[in-house]
């Protein structure tokens, strides 16, 4: 018989998505560095691959927002507390992914930090425990503002985030220079591009689109293009093999255009519109007033239950800069904060943008989140697995 190995971990809800959370130190010593045996145990511990669509079989939600791991350390880089490290793992194929960052699970990792024993909460500061973690992936400084009593995270608080069903405590994130310094905020060094496409894709074989490198590089479009209102429901788009099929094409369209090498994750691909009355996944009745603009976007091939943290990151960036997609959907002009609607209903974010040599720079991305511990103990994974 095979014995179950355990493994010390917290479950935990960051933002609009959850994960399993990992200290470095307690994950099994072949596992505690980059490769195979890694990539093996996370995929256990998720559940993949599933060819049911379900990970009946592990701890992952079977959606691109619950399939996720973290692993947290002591930071290695100077001036940061922590460092993260984000897998995704896919369903289907149990591929582990290590080239992007979870925006929302970013929510979690100061908490966890607090936590897990790796900054003290009595450095606090009127409440707020600040907490600069590096986000190993992609090389970038994220700062959460964490609130804290008693020397204890405060988990719950009146802060409400739509797409998710409770209230907690605010936490408030800085996304520091998000765009990848190895290339351009506008990779073509265009506000809008025209991307050819072919006419099976879209009618007349051409179509505009802002491609943007902040947060997750995003292939941005608009809705009405697509014969959209930009107030879609995953149902409308996530049902409909076809335009899931034009979604991708637009997709690596735009990859190609940015010079990004082709993978099933990068860029992200969204729409976007101005707003219109509509109703949210909730049932929610939302009046166009309540927004300044619709983005919808698909993560993982489907379309995202309410928004992305890095995609949320690239909104805010594109809004700021005039003259892009996200910008005039917007309304044009000067913009330092936007609130956009989502799928579940709509996300305050906001961006620092200025120009330096002819280029637009975008020197900080914020926004609030919330997150909080479902469960903690050990994850059980067979020790023949990995």
């Amino acid at each position: 018989m095979t014995p179950q190995v355990r493994i010390p971990a917290t479950y935990m809800r960051g933002g609009t998505s959850k994960g399993v959370f990992f200290r470095l130190e307690d994950l099994p010593e072949r596992a505690r560095t980059p490769g195979d045996a890694r990539d093996r145990l996370f995929r256990r511990v998720i559940g993949s691959p599933d060819p049911y669509g379900a990970h009946i079989d592990g701890m992952g939600g079977a959606t691109s927002s619950t399939s996720k791991c973290v692993i947290v350390s002591p930071g290695t880089r100077a001036g940061h507390d922590v460092d993260y490290l984000y897998g995704q793992i896919a369903i289907d194929s149990g591929a582990v992914d290590w080239s992007s960052n979870c925006g929302n699970l970013s929510t979690a990792v100061g908490a966890f930090a607090i936590q897990a024993g790796y900054v003290d909460p009595a450095s606090a500061v009127d409440g707020r425990c600040t907490v600069r973690i590096w986000q190993a992936n992609i090389g970038k400084t994220i700062v959460a503002h964490v609130p804290v009593a008693d020397g204890r995270v405060v988990e719950m608080g009146e802060f409400e985030l739509d797409g998710v069903a409770f209230p907690a405590a605010e936490i408030v994130l800085e996304f520091v220079d998000p765009a990848d310094a190895s290339d351009a905020l506008f990779p073509t060094d265009n506000l809008v591009d025209t991307l050819p496409v072919a006419e099976e894709v879209m009618a007349g074989g051409t179509i505009r689109a802002t491609l943007i490198n902040a947060g997750v590089p995003t292939v941005f479009v608009e809705a009405e293009a697509l014969g959209y209102t930009g107030a879609e429901l995953r149902e409308a788009i996530n049902g409909d093999a076809g335009a899931l099929a034009r979604f991708e094409a637009l997709r690596t369209a735009g990859a190609e255009a940015m010079g990004i090498v082709k993978t099933t994750r990068a860029p992200a691909i969204a729409f976007v519109a101005s707003p219109i009355d509509h109703r949210t996944s909730s049932g929610r009745e939302m009046p166009a007033g309540e927004v300044d603009l619709l983005v919808r976007a698909l993560s993982m091939g489907k379309l995202h239950h309410a928004m992305m943290g890095t995609a949320s990151v690239a909104i805010a960036a594109a809004a700021a800069v005039p003259g892009t997609l996200v910008n005039m959907a917007a309304g044009g002009g000067d913009r330092t904060s936007i609130r956009f609607g989502h799928p579940s209903g709509a996300l305050r974010v906001g961006a620092e943008a200025h120009q330096a040599n002819g280029q637009w720079i975008i020197t900080k991305a914020v926004m609030s989140r919330s997150a909080r511990v479902l469960m903690d103990g050990h994850v059980h994974v067979p020790a023949d697995s990995f």
